[in-house]
């Protein structure tokens, strides 16, 4: 071993070492600040106290908005995962002209609809329909702006479904409908639950749509809320937000182990690996 390898594989565990803290410092202080009866901005030994953990559930609006963002994202999941299944196929299946052309336009598009210059017509549409403080318009909207990219990530699967299958159902007399419910979903499930985790985690985080959406603090989702935590003098009030902090990224973590334990997030195309 030459001195300069040395030198190199002290600053390659170095530089991971810096890596691994940037990433585990939050990590600690979230899993030690809302049982602290001090909590601060740095992370230090805690305090240990369930003052913080009654503060937060007597809020008015901490579990409610949890509750909040719980029927949005479902809502927004299924909606999304629904009609990008049924789009997926069909663009698969059906030679149209132009159909990659419009594959790429629909996933052009997904980043615009989401965006802060769509926000205005999408409001004065909203106000129009009269869905503004609906939180079923809300997810509507949302799994609108999510559906492009979930139609252009699904096709990949629909279309490593062998056609013989559905053929050979055919044969037996299965219905279209049948064909897609009974042959095509159960074959691109790790796809289909690709979407779920992914449209449920992009609503989960969302915080804009929400926020011109939704003008009742009590329908307001968690993402919403947070940015309402303060004390009296308008500092952010570090009794309430670990705690919540902590709360709000239960459901995430949960979901991903629940599937990843399912599919292990192994898969290409339609068939696990």
């Amino acid at each position: 071993m030459t001195p300069g390898w040395v030198v190199r594989r002290i600053g390659y565990y170095v530089l991971i070492a810096v890596v691994l803290a940037f990433f585990a410092v939050p990590m600690l202080w979230l899993a030690g600040a809302p049982f602290d009866a001090r909590p601060g901005f740095g992370l230090r030994w805690p305090d240990w106290t369930w003052a913080n953990v009654h503060a937060t559930v007597s809020h008015p609006y901490a579990l409610r908005s949890l509750v909040n963002s719980l029927v949005l994202c479902l809502t927004a999941a299924v909606v999304t995962t629904a009609f990008a299944a049924l789009a997926a196929y069909s663009l698969s299946r059906t030679r149209i002209p132009g159909r990659d052309a419009l594959l790429y336009l629909l996933l052009l598009l997904s980043s615009v609809v989401t965006g802060t210059a769509a926000m205005v017509p999408i409001f004065v549409m909203m106000l129009q329909l009269g869905l503004v403080d609906s939180r079923f318009g809300t997810a509507l909207v949302i799994a609108g702006g999510m559906l492009p990219a979930a139609i252009f990530i699904l096709k990949d699967f629909v279309d490593s479904v062998p056609r013989s299958y559905e053929e050979s159902a055919r044969v037996f007399g299965a219905k279209p409908r049948q064909v897609l419910g009974h042959v095509v979903l159960p074959i691109v499930r790790p796809g289909v639950a690709t979407i779920l985790v992914w449209s449920f985690v992009n609503a989960w985080g969302n915080f804009l749509l929400p926020f011109l959406l939704l003008r009742d603090v009590g329908k307001q989702p968690a993402a919403v809320l947070m940015r309402t935590l303060q004390d009296e003098g308008g500092s952010a009030n570090l009794t309430v937000i670990p705690v919540f902090s902590l709360l709000y990224s239960i459901p995430v973590v949960v979901l991903y182990l629940v599937v990843d334990k399912r599919y292990g997030f192994r898969f290409h195309g339609g068939v696990k690996s």
